[in-house]
C-alpha cells in the first residue's frame, strides 16, 4: 500500500472502529485510539470481553456488525489491534459491514485475509500503525 493511498484513507475516514481496544491505558490499542479521537475521528471500540462498558467515552461493542446496528455509522477503517491469527473473522465481517479499509498494526500480517479483503473492494494495510501514520501525513500537509 503506498503512502499517498494510506494518506488519502485517513484524510476521508471519519469513522475507525478499533478491534482489540483495551480499557488500560496503558496498552498500545488505548494509545492510538485516544490519539485518533484527539484528531476528530470517531473511533468505535470493539471487545467482546468490554461489550456494554465505556472506553474514551464510547460504548464497546462485541462485533464490527453489532457497533453498525446499533450506532447506524458506516466504518471507514477498520484498524486491527489482534492476533494475526485473528483477522480472518475480522476481514469476513469487514466485508460484511462494507467497510473501506481494513488496517492490521504492526506485527499484524494475515495474507490471505487481505487478499480475501481486496478481492471484496477494500483498502487493505498491514503491519503499520494508524498513528504514526496519521502523524506523518500531519508532517507532509501544506502549511
Amino acid at each position: 500500500m503506498s503512502d499517498t493511498v494510506i494518506q488519502q484513507l485517513l484524510k476521508e475516514a471519519k469513522t475507525i472502529a478499533i478491534v482489540g481496544l483495551s480499557a488500560k491505558s496503558g496498552r498500545a490499542s488505548h494509545e492510538v485510539a485516544a490519539y485518533l479521537q484527539k484528531n476528530g475521528y470517531r473511533i468505535i471500540p470493539v471487545n467482546p470481553n468490554e461489550a456494554g462498558n465505556h472506553i474514551l467515552n464510547e460504548t464497546c461493542y462485541a462485533s464490527l456488525t453489532e457497533a453498525v446496528a446499533a450506532t447506524g455509522l458506516h466504518i471507514d477503517i477498520v484498524d486491527c489491534f489482534r492476533k494475526s491469527a485473528d483477522i480472518p473473522a475480522i476481514a469476513d465481517e469487514a466485508i460484511r459491514i462494507s467497510a473501506a479499509c481494513l488496517w492490521m498494526q504492526l506485527d499484524v500480517v494475515n495474507e490471505s485475509a487481505a487478499e480475501k479483503a481486496k478481492a471484496a473492494g477494500l483498502h487493505v494495510v498491514m503491519d503499520r500503525c494508524t498513528k504514526i501514520e496519521h502523524a506523518l501525513w500531519l508532517s507532509r500537509k501544506p502549511r
